[in-house]
């Protein structure tokens, strides 16, 4: 847990982080926004990044974030009052600097410290924290917007959850990559599956995210298809690997495909699917797909 404290994480509770990123110090400067900005609306400088659990049961190649994070099994969990209200508490602490910067936007600062998104994806995987349903609707309570990144592996937890926007991400075609990607301390290929057939009677708008690493997943632009068919998404970000953090120890700096290698491989999977490519972001090598009427035109 030390380690997460160096890097800047704020720790909550037994088992939950906040930790501010690149794109809210941009945002307060004026210099740019995520690419949640442009695809959804997300105001960076208002987003807490957060997780509720900080422990992962993989350990996928491409994650900038350390292998080592196991909590062991928890006995105690931190109800959703106590996680809620400290990473709200938290964020405001982590930010507060900015108000004496000279470069900083301070409408924005002032607006980020009224929060009003949680993106439930700092590290981790939150669906292990087993009241994540209720610390989610505790967020709403607050008027914030949530959003759940999710590797799929715990379907009965994703089904009692209500997010305002579901990722799922699947990383890999077949049951064999998955394995060699994402090195889960079990075989959840089974439970992904699940998952996917899950995200199609959700309420709540549904993306899926897809990391391509460079002669590692980024192949079979068809299986890829066939399985986003069973979750019938709103969105699907297909996104390339970058080479971050803890990643440089297990990939080398070639294995992050360039952007118009993403937005064709994007284009082969709307292909398939009869979606299209809607939008992008050449920053982030990452290319949106929808078959919503309402996005932008088609790229």
């Amino acid at each position: 847990m030390q380690m997460l404290v160096s890097q800047g994480h704020h720790l909550v509770g037994r088992h939950s982080a906040v930790k501010t990123c690149m794109w809210l110090k941009r945002s307060m400067r004026d210099e740019g926004a995520c690419y949640k900005n442009k695809f959804y609306g997300i105001n960076s400088h208002r987003c807490v990044q957060m997780t509720p659990y900080v422990g992962c049961n993989h350990k996928c190649v491409f994650c900038w974030r350390p292998h080592d994070m196991d909590l062991g099994d928890l006995t105690e969990w931190d109800d959703p009052e106590t996680i809620a209200s400290g990473c709200i508490t938290a964020q405001k602490k982590l930010i507060s600097g900015y108000k004496g910067a000279p470069t900083t936007n301070l409408d924005k600062f002032n607006e980020g410290m009224n929060p009003k998104h949680v993106a439930l994806s700092l590290i981790g995987e939150p669906t292990l924290y087993p009241y994540l349903p209720e610390l989610i609707t505790r967020f709403h309570e607050e008027g914030m917007t949530t959003f759940l990144v999710t590797n799929g592996t715990n379907p009965s937890i994703l089904k009692r959850a209500d997010p305002t926007q579901l990722y799922l991400s699947l990383v890999a075609p077949d049951r064999e990559t998955y394995l060699n990607v994402c090195n889960p301390n079990n075989d959840y290929w089974d439970d992904i599956n699940k998952s996917l057939k899950l995200l199609s009677t959700k309420d709540c708008r549904v993306a899926i995210r897809i990391t391509l690493v460079e002669g590692v997943n980024m192949k079979d632009a068809d299986k890829y298809a066939d399985l986003l068919k069973k979750a019938d998404p709103d969105f699907i970000e297909v996104k390339a690997y970058m080479h971050l953090g803890h990643s440089r120890k297990r990939l080398d700096r070639t294995c992050m495909p360039s952007h118009g290698k993403v937005k064709s491989f994007a284009r082969d999977i709307a292909s398939e699917m009869g979606y299209k490519v809607v939008n992008e972001s050449e920053i982030s090598r990452i290319a949106l797909i929808s078959n919503r009427s309402n996005t932008e035109l088609e790229l």
